[in-house]
């Protein structure tokens, strides 16, 4: 007599605890995979407005245009375009109380960092269940195929003759919750390692631009300043 080790029947003919493990890890890879793909489409966007706004930022448009634009859709932009909003609104809202030039440019980098960390924090969303499920799924799948072991053992230890056909089936479908525990932790490390380091990227690139930013501002406010004490009376 001969048994059936396709990989669906060693599911099928798996102990309840076993398959209870193949059904976590399964569920596990399917959301990680789901988190995969919503987080590569959110950071590719991401990166590529941010190139986008970068080129007509330096191209020499007027500042006050680029904020009507973002203002007019706030829904449509985010990321960089959001960090320099941020700033240019808070430079125009301490304007109107003709603070020092000191005060304002502080003020409005604050107010872009506040707002960076906002994006990074949104684009790092769920990265810690791709973390998780990377981390402990190998642990899951080992414990369904040492609970299966154990199982196959103790049915070894009630039978008058023990050979290796007997435990073969079970130690097999054990096995199957050690490979699925790997087949949900390898892609989401490798996605984890991935998407964070696409943040750093986008970290760094809105610091970057925050400090260039800040930069104008600072010689644009200097110069007005000292163009109105060089003024005549």
């Amino acid at each position: 007599m001969t048994s059936d080790l396709s990989f669906f029947a060693l599911i099928r003919d798996a102990g309840p605890v076993v398959q209870a493990v193949m059904l976590i890890l399964l569920l596990a890879s399917l959301f990680s995979w789901a988190v995969m793909v919503q987080k590569r489409s959110m950071l590719n966007r991401a990166s590529a407005r941010a190139k986008q706004f970068e080129e007509k930022f330096w191209s020499g448009a007027e500042l006050s245009s680029l904020h009507r634009d973002i203002h007019a859709d706030t829904g449509r932009h985010s990321g960089l375009e959001r960090v320099f909003a941020a700033g240019y609104q808070e430079l125009e809202r301490m304007r109107k109380h003709n603070m020092d030039a000191d005060v304002v440019i502080a003020a409005a980098h604050r107010n872009m960092r506040v707002s960076s960390n906002r994006e990074l924090e949104r684009l790092e969303q769920h990265l810690n269940f791709l973390a998780t499920v990377g981390s402990t799924s190998p642990y899951v799948g080992l414990f369904g195929t040492v609970w299966g072991i154990m199982s196959s053992f103790h049915a070894l230890g009630s039978a008058q003759q023990a050979t290796i056909a007997m435990v073969a089936p079970g130690i097999s479908e054990a096995l199957v919750a050690t490979a699925m525990g790997l087949f949900a932790a390898i892609p989401a490390v490798i996605a984890y390692n991935r998407f964070s380091y696409q943040v750093d990227r986008l970290a760094v690139r809105y610091d970057n631009f925050s400090e260039e930013f800040i930069a104008i501002l600072a010689r644009q406010l200097h110069g007005q300043l000292q163009g109105h004490r060089q003024r005549p009376a």
